[in-house]
């Protein structure tokens, strides 16, 4: 991030509260194996369903128990060590996918282009959900089948936005004088095009990982998702389905977690796609 960029996103007091959202809720699943009062895998019988705040002789319980005298606090910290780590690599292997895609489809043109589009249009025709619930009934529940299924259509946002931003800039001054100058395609997309769409595919990422844990979240609410007793937040949302009038805090507490975390990265996207915007810093890497 340039210096200008660096003050335009210091002042953008929300983007700076989404970021000490992001920063807090991953810090305390880093470090929760440190942190966790309990053994989020551990009950106690004797003091299931406790609410919060509640002390017994197996110690305190500051969110209380679920329904087999699990601390909720130390699945929730553990849960979000499950739950950021998948939307993380999710986002990771689709940035991927989606910014090399975009790349040569809006470069190369012609029928690769056509090709791209068409595969991407295919894939934003189904609900992005039930493709996943497809998928992961054809794969069966895991950690690994999970972030293939969701991978599967995150790429198509990258490409799309890529695609565009190359478009955009494939027929600009300083491209064409590379091109005159006898650079061949690889190095025009390599040190020219893909620098000045880095910012773009960054912002893209920022605000997807938020949609891919509530996609995490919605999966293994229904049982397709990460399996028990693994913790993760749509996994404790899950186990308080039962106890929602008995027993609320089951899961509403991995709820807000989610929510904090899901409003702590959109804020931060919008803040770096401010920052980061080159129509209002101006430059453009390469001229």
């Amino acid at each position: 991030m340039s210096g200008r960029a660096w003050r335009a996103f210091r002042r953008n007091r929300l983007a700076l509260a989404g970021a000490a959202l992001v920063v807090l809720l991953a810090l305390g699943a880093v470090l929760a194996p440190g942190v966790a009062p309990h053994d989020p895998l551990r009950g106690r019988l004797p003091d299931r369903l406790r609410p919060p705040g509640t002390v017994t002789a197996g110690g305190r319980y500051l969110l209380g128990t679920d329904n087999l005298g699990r601390d909720i606090l130390s699945r929730i910290l553990h849960g979000g060590r499950v739950s950021i780590a998948l939307g993380l690599l999710v986002v990771g292997v689709s940035i991927v996918v989606g910014v090399t895609l975009g790349l040569v489809s809006a470069y190369a043109g012609g029928w690769v282009d056509t090709v791209v589009q068409r595969s991407v249009d295919v894939l934003l025709a189904f609900p992005y959900l039930v493709l996943a619930i497809a998928l992961m009934g054809l794969f069966g529940p895991g950690f690994m089948n999970l972030v293939v299924a969701l991978a599967f259509k995150e790429w198509v946002m990258a490409c799309r936005v890529v695609r565009s931003e190359v478009l955009a800039l494939k027929t600009a001054a300083f491209v064409e004088a590379s091109r005159a100058a006898g650079a061949g395609p690889a190095r025009i997309l390599l040190r020219h095009l893909l620098p000045n769409v880095i910012p773009a595919a960054v912002v893209v990422a920022t605000l997807r990982v938020g949609w891919v844990i509530l996609m995490e979240a919605s999966l293994s609410f229904l049982g397709l998702g990460i399996q028990p007793p693994q913790p993760s937040w749509g996994v404790i949302i899950a186990d308080g389905r039962d106890y929602l009038f008995r027993a609320p805090w089951i899961s509403t507490f991995p709820g807000i977690a989610i929510l904090l975390f899901v409003l702590g990265v959109n804020l931060l996207g919008e803040g770096l796609r401010d920052a980061l915007d080159p129509r209002l810093t101006g430059v453009r890497v390469g001229e």
